[in-house]
This record gives structure tokens, C-alpha cells and sequence, in this order.
């Protein structure tokens, strides 16, 4: 399965169906991807193979990590991200998928946050804060 940025350049091709696709709530990911939540399906690290430039942004987060975003620097694009918090793991974002209707989300964290018009109808597990493993 392919996901590519807005412009074509940067690509990140997984090998199949996720582990799992969160919807954050949280303030930095309503800032990175300017909409009310952000989301994104996870896979090991190793099972996602990337092509083309991508630039960093590391942010920091309330557990004193770093959440790190790779985007494109001709669109601006965030194709995928990866956070201390799960340190094996790259999160991308959905709708790049050339068929993003296959993956819904199936948890949804930083619901303290949430704006009170948003509902996410499939996820199975809510957090008002961070999942705490």
C-alpha cells in the first residue's frame, strides 16, 4: 500500500493492513495537520519503506519525549511520524493512502481536547489524556 504527499516526491509504502489507526486530539496535532485531529496508521518501523526528501520537525510532548514529523519540503506534506513514546514504531497519516477508506480508526486519544462537535464513531477505545500502556 502506497502513501505519497501532495506534490508526488516523498512516499512511504507499507506491506498491508496496520496494527492500529489512532485519532489524536491533542493541540500539536491539530496544529500539524490544521483540522480538528490528526490521525494515523502504525507500523514497525521496518515494515515501511521510504522514498524521497523529508524534512524533520521534532516536537516536544507532555511526557517529556519528542513527537518527530517528516514532511515534504516542496508541499509541505506530513507523510509520517515518530514518537519517543512508542520508539519502534512510524505512524502515517491515512488520507495519503491511495484507498484511505480501508483503515478507520479504532482509538482515539486526547479527548480533553477534543473539539465537542467531533465524534469518532469507530474507534473502541477512548483516552481524555495519552494511551497509557
Amino acid at each position: 500500500m502506497k502513501a505519497s504527499c501532495q506534490c508526488g516526491q516523498l512516499v512511504a509504502v507499507v506491506p498491508g493492513p496496520t496494527m492500529a489507526v489512532v485519532a489524536c486530539h491533542c493541540r500539536g496535532c491539530q496544529k500539524r495537520s490544521g483540522s480538528p485531529f490528526g490521525q494515523a496508521a502504525y507500523w514497525p518501523h521496518e515494515d515501511v519503506a521510504i522514498a524521497g526528501e523529508a524534512i524533520q520537525f521534532d516536537r516536544p510532548t507532555d511526557s517529556g519525549g519528542a513527537f518527530s514529523q517528516f514532511f515534504c519540503p516542496r508541499c509541505g506534506t506530513t507523510v509520517y511520524m515518530r514518537g519517543t513514546k512508542n520508539p519502534t514504531l512510524t505512524g502515517v497519516p491515512i488520507g495519503l493512502f491511495d484507498d484511505p477508506h480501508m483503515m478507520q480508526p479504532i482509538r482515539s486519544v486526547w479527548e480533553e481536547s477534543r473539539h465537542p462537535w467531533v465524534e469518532i464513531p469507530t474507534a473502541i477505545q477512548h483516552f481524555p489524556r495519552a494511551r497509557v500502556d
